[in-house]
């Protein structure tokens, strides 16, 4: 099922707004814990998340490991949504000014977060950032007017599965260095991952509604 799918905007009121839901039930099925399976879905518009997972996906009783990567997982699936069945200029659309916020611009930002946490402080990649530069470190969200939509969710797409390859390949305390040589672990990682989503999680939340009403995750 495509992320597009999960987009439904029937059965309201005259009271209620959109709503992004479901339109089957979960299944246990669809994602096997604690490994780190990667569920085939449809590309649908370029905007469908890495693996599809729903809330009712995230496993209430797993180890340590399984449940932090769930959460992850369903992050960036929030996110997917948050995108889906939008045209190219609603995706750029800027939250308020002066803010340069956008659908798109978040999606550019966290292709360079999951980028530089996983490959270059976990994993040690000698690889800079896609998007901020250091003449403008705010890059992933200023320059999104020329931007190709379709190449910015293939690269985060891209990026979100190489960072689950470097997961698999590292136990929770193995450690990684920041640019600052600090040490860090991939449990602080995941950790920071799942919070990092959250809060741009919720920036999509209000950008989606102000575009077109949509609610709900």
């Amino acid at each position: 099922m495509g992320v597009d799918d999960l987009l439904r905007t029937t059965s309201l009121t005259s009271s209620t707004k959109p709503r992004l839901r479901t339109s089957q039930p979960p299944t246990t099925s669809a994602l096997v814990l604690p490994c780190l399976m990667r569920v085939p879905m449809a590309r649908t518009e370029g905007k469908a998340s890495p693996v599809e997972l729903r809330y009712d996906d995230i496993p209430r009783t797993a180890d340590e490991r399984a449940t932090l990567v769930a959460f992850l997982e369903w992050q960036r699936s929030t996110l997917a949504r948050k995108c889906a069945g939008l045209t190219p200029e609603q995706l750029r659309t800027r939250s308020a000014a002066p803010s340069t916020l956008s659908l798109l611009g978040l999606i550019r930002h966290l292709t360079d977060v999951e980028r530089g946490w996983f490959r270059r402080t976990l994993a040690l990649e000698v690889i800079g950032d896609l998007y901020a530069t250091d003449a403008d470190p705010d890059a992933d969200f200023n320059d999104i007017d020329g931007a190709d939509v379709d190449e910015m969710f293939a690269a985060w797409r891209s990026e979100c599965e190489l960072a689950s390859q470097v997961i698999a390949r590292h136990q929770l305390m193995d450690e990684g260095r920041q640019r600052t040589g600090r040490a860090v672990s991939l449990r602080w990682i995941l950790v920071h991952m799942i919070e990092e989503y959250s809060r741009h999680n919720g920036h999509a939340d209000l950008l989606r509604e102000r575009i077109d009403g949509a609610t709900g995750y």
